[in-house]
């Protein structure tokens, strides 16, 4: 249990610390919330709790193929924002693309063969 808490307490403190980087300087948060931090912790926790290199390879491969689908949110929010429709509007317009591109990358990915 206290294994849990310490990697939720690192992973939230890096959640809390790049909102805040975005604060004072928007583009300077960006790239950091653009590093795949969450994810390299995510891989450093899996293989500490499991030491299986096959789990851990399936699991980054997976990610790449789901951080795909995910990019367009990114270009549709500002798009949005910018258009006028307020935040909460193109935050679930952007979340909502995003749930339809995870699901068409599945069905593709299974179609080819790939396991996600």
């Amino acid at each position: 249990m206290m294994w849990f808490v310490v990697k939720a307490l690192l992973s939230g403190v890096i959640v809390a610390a790049v909102s805040e980087i975005a604060r004072r300087s928007p583009g300077v948060g960006a790239l950091v919330a653009s590093l795949p931090l969450i994810s390299i912790l995510g891989m450093m926790w899996l293989w500490h709790d499991t030491h299986d290199p096959q789990r851990l390879a399936a699991h980054a491969g997976a990610t790449f193929w789901y951080v795909l689908p995910s990019l367009p949110m990114f270009l549709l929010i500002p798009l949005l924002l910018r258009g006028g429709v307020p935040f909460w509007g193109a935050l679930v317009a952007g979340c909502a693309l995003t749930m339809l591109l995870y699901t068409v990358m599945t069905l593709v990915a299974a179609r080819l063969g790939i396991m996600l």
